[in-house]
This record gives structure tokens, sequence and C-alpha cells, in this order.
């Protein structure tokens, strides 16, 4: 019995041992098909990479649902999130693959192939996909079945036990009782073969690790190379602005520690888009196509867009995404050419109710036509804060609509405008349910004191942002647990299209207190104190912090 004991654990340590090589032979193997596929997409641009495509991918498919926990829980983060959640999925099946491999490598190699194909299919599917894209996701699939294959055979033969001789009787075996005639039990191939020989394979993994390193190394310097357009960004020089931004009026933001700076700096500006790669255009080979219903369709170079004649102006940009009282908002300084005249050069038709816009990735955004084409400083920009856009931020044009969200007028990349009715055409939201429009609702925020600070008892500073583009904000008001409103100080205003800073006081006892703030648009329209979700039209109610007051 003991002997039986010490086989089973014999046999279970090499099944064990067997179940770990299989999976780091399956890991190493999509490893080099990664490789492979990086190297690959240096050729056809870093988002047609197998796990970007896959991302991509990802981000069309997931319910609005999703979105909005992935924007609402992990913020900025949610990218790297998905490409680590992507990653992860494929360590694991590749592992099973692998285990699977030895003794049925065709159900192995299927794991491998369907997640080349699913990689081929996701780059081909995407807006503005050419049939190159699907390149790398399909060397990535052949190169992993391939290692795949090879270190599997290697590791097959390591356990092939010695042929035995035939030449020679065999010696007795030692444990044979003489008297009985019967001899000690012989081990069976499962626990007396000879021990796989890993030499073989070891060699193998390391020469394919290797080779997997060399050419991710080479596949990223080479994206690197092409993505990088650092330098056509670092030498453009901006003309001065026709037409300059209103002189700021005295009193236009409020000194107060720990407020939301009027002009939001472009390190801290909110970046809240669909792409995995930043999409890279040198602004001497960007052009803007303007077409669809118009008379006179236009192309124009980046050079011939700086020399229309450039606009400043200051205004606030906001996120359907953004929670009661989230951080997905900022003003900043923009430089540009006026979307409507534009259009109206194009001869744009009456009949046209969206302007829709595409981006180099393939994003589309339906606009409301009217608001291109009225009063409102629309923009084609190209500088933001005084200077060049940043490459996230959209360089090297984007648009900007005041009133409207970010994804019903702020196109990044932009390099299409197309003249066309909403009934026609559905942009990349709309498709998924969102509000078609996406006017602003009237927002504030309280920014001092913070959540859950710890404050002195006494006089309490209060103060914050409100904002309701291209209504302006006529007031604030802030209560303290529940209690009266009383009007907070606002900043000057400088245009209805920017937020307005504001601040008060109020004398607070120790303990838990909760400060809560209003606003009234340009109209006198308060905000609304109904909670709702940002979907399908933008979040709204009264935004709130609690803070401890201590003696």
């Amino acid at each position: 019995m003991q002997g039986m004991n010490i086989n089973d654990r014999k046999r279970g340590t090499r099944r064990g041992g067997r179940i770990l090589i299989g999976a780091i032979v399956g890991i190493i193997a999509a490893g080099c098909g990664l490789a492979i596929g990086e190297l690959a997409a240096a050729g056809t641009g870093p988002a047609t990479s197998p796990v970007l495509s896959v991302g991509s991918a990802a981000i069309d498919l997931a319910p609005t649902p999703v979105k909005e926990f992935a924007i609402r829980t992990f913020g900025t983060a949610d990218k790297l999130v998905l490409i680590s959640g992507v990653l992860a999925a494929l360590v694991i099946l590749s592992a099973f693959g692998g285990v699977l491999a030895r003794t049925r490598f065709g159900i192995g190699a299927v794991i491998f192939l369907v997640f080349g194909v699913l990689g081929v299919l996701a780059a081909l599917t995407r807006a503005s996909s050419e049939l190159t894209d699907g390149i790398p996701s399909a060397l990535a699939g052949l190169t992993a079945l391939g290692v795949l294959y090879l270190l599997v055979r290697v590791w097959r033969r390591g356990e092939e036990p010695a042929p035995a001789a035939t030449d020679a009787a065999p010696d007795p075996a030692p444990d044979a009782d003489p008297a009985s005639g019967t001899a000690a039990p012989v081990e069976t191939d499962e626990t007396s073969s000879v021990k796989p020989s890993r030499r073989g394979l070891l060699i193998a993994s390391v020469a394919s690790v290797a080779g997997a390193a060399v050419a991710a190394t080479a596949g990223r310097l080479l994206q690197a190379v092409r993505q990088d357009v650092a330098e056509s960004r670092a030498a453009i020089r901006l003309p001065t602005p026709a037409d300059p931004a209103p002189e700021l009026p005295a009193g236009y933001r409020t000194k107060v520690p720990g407020i939301s700076p009027y002009f939001t700096p472009n390190k801290d500006f909110y970046r809240v888009d669909t792409v995995l790669s930043l999409p890279s255009i040198p602004a001497e080979e960007w052009t803007l196509r303007i077409g669809g219903d118009v008379t006179r369709p236009i192309e124009l170079t980046y050079a011939e867009l700086l020399d229309r004649g450039l606009t400043e102006r200051d205004l606030t940009l906001s996120c359907v995404s953004n929670q009661v009282g989230g951080p997905y908002v900022g003003t900043a300084r923009w430089l540009g050419v006026p979307l409507g005249d534009l259009l109206r050069d194009a001869g744009v038709s009456s009949s046209s109710d969206q302007l829709l816009s595409r981006s180099e990735d393939g994003m589309t955004i339906g606009t409301p036509m009217e608001a291109v084409l009225d009063s409102r400083d629309a923009l084609l920009a190209v500088g933001m804060n005084g200077e060049p856009l940043p490459i996230n931020h959209g360089f090297p044009a984007r648009m900007i609509v005041p009133g409207f969200y970010g994804y019903t007028s702020a196109t990044k990349w932009v390099v299409e405008l197309t003249a066309t009715r909403f009934d026609q055409v559905q942009a990349y939201w709309t498709q998924r349910d969102w509000d078609p429009r996406g006017v602003v609702k009237t927002a504030s925020r309280v920014d001092v004191p913070r959540p859950f600070e710890r404050v002195s008892q006494g006089e309490v500073t209060v103060a914050g942002v409100a904002w309701a583009q291209h209504r302006g904000i006529s007031a604030v008001q802030v209560r303290m647990d529940g209690g009266p409103w009383q009007d907070a100080e606002l900043s000057e205003q400088v245009s209805a299209d920017t937020w307005r800073q504001w601040r008060t006081t109020f004398s607070a006892r120790p303990g838990t207190r909760r400060f809560e703030v209003r606003a009234a648009d340009g109209n006198g329209d308060l905000q609304t104190p109904n909670r709702t979700p940002p979907f399908p039209d933008g979040a709204s109610g009264w935004h709130s912090v609690a803070v401890t007051v201590t003696p």
C-alpha cells in the first residue's frame, strides 16, 4: 500500500509538471505571435496590432452601461485596464491551449487559431479599415501555431523512453523470490519511463523567447519612429490671431486655494475617447476634406488652414460621461478657423441639418448644423492655450462647438466634414442610443473643501465652478446641512461659453457637515435636483460634499 501511495504521488507530480510545462509552452507561443504582430504593425499602423485590434473591437461592442462603468470606475486609466484584460485573457487561453496541445495538438491549436481569426476580424471591421490591417493578427496567429508545434514536438521527443536492449537476456529482478519464482512488480510506462529530458525544450523555449523579444523591441521602435509627430508639432509657429480673444475682465477668476484654475493646463485637461493608439498625423501630411451636400467641395492642407486668418476664443468643454461633480470639464484658450466660414465657402445646402465629422481613427460625430452656422464660436481648432494642439487632444486639428457635449461636437484628429442629415446618417454614439444632439446641461461643482476633508470650526470657505455653455451662468446658490440657500459670489463672466468660479462662506459648528450647490443658467433656469446618470444625454442633479468640522 505504501508503494502504491508513493507511485500515486509520483504520477501526480509528473502530471502537475506536465501541466505547468504545457502552460508555459502555450504562453511562449502566444508571446511569439504577439511579438511578430507588433513587428508587422510597424508597417500597417500601431492600431492594427493584435491586442489593440481586439481591444478596439471590445470598446465598439461593449454595451453602453459597461462603457459608463469603465469610465466611472477607472477614469482615464480605462484603456490600460482594457488592454490588461485582453492580455490576461490571452495568457489564460494560451496556457490552456498549451496544456491540451501535448496530447491533443489539434484541439490546443484551435485556441490559437481562433484568437488569430478574432484579431483579423477585429482589425477589418473597424471604421475606415483597410485590407492590410488584418496582416499583423494573421501573422501573429500563424507564428503562434508554428512555435506551439515546434515546442510540443521537442517536448514529446524528450519524453520518449530509451529503446530496450534486445540482444541479451534481462537480469533477474533484484527482488525476485527464488523459492516462489515470483518477481517483484515491474513499474508500468506511467511510472518507470525515463524522466523527460527537458534540455531540448529549454533550449527551444529560450530561443523562442529571445526571438520574440527582438521582434517586439524592433516593432516598438519602428512604431515609435512612425508614430512620432513631435518633430512636426514642434516646428509649427502659430500665427497671431486675426480675431484675438476679448480682453479678460477684472475679477474673471476667484483666488481660493484648491479651486479649479480658470484656464485648465493642457497636461491636466481631461481626455475621454475610444482610441487605444493615438492617431499620428504630421501637420504637413494632414488634409481636411469638406463634402457631402455642398456645391463646392473643399480640400485644405494645414498650411492653407493657417493662412485663412485665425480666431481665438476662451471656451469650456465638457464630456457627457461626466458624473455630477465629475472631473471631465475644463476651459482653454482655443485658436482656430470658424467652422461656419468653411461650410459657407463650401456652399452647404440649407437642407442639411447635420455636420458629420470623421476622425483619422474612423470615429464619427454628428453636430447640429444650425449650431455650426449661427453666431457662436464654433471652431476648427489648431491651438490650445498658446501652443499647437497636444497630440492627445487632436493634433493637428479638432472641432469645438460651444453648447454641446464633446461626443456631438469635439471631434479630435478630424480629417473630414460631411454635410448631411440626421435621418440619413447616424454617428458613432447615436448608433449606440445616445441623444443625437447632446446639448450641455447646467452643472455646478464644489471644489473646496474636498470630500471628507477635515476643516476647523468657524468660517468655512466653500468654492467651485459652474457651467452652462452658450447660455452662461447667472447665479450659484449653496446651502449647508439642507438649510436655506445663500447666494455665492461669482467671478466676472468672460462669455456665455465659459464656466464661472464662485465662492461663499459658512459659520460651521463641529461635526459632519454637508455642503450642496446648484446653479442657474443665463436664462435664470435652475439646475434640476433630480439625479440622472450620464446616459443618454448627460447627468443631472446637485453636487454635494461631506466634511468633518473639528473644534
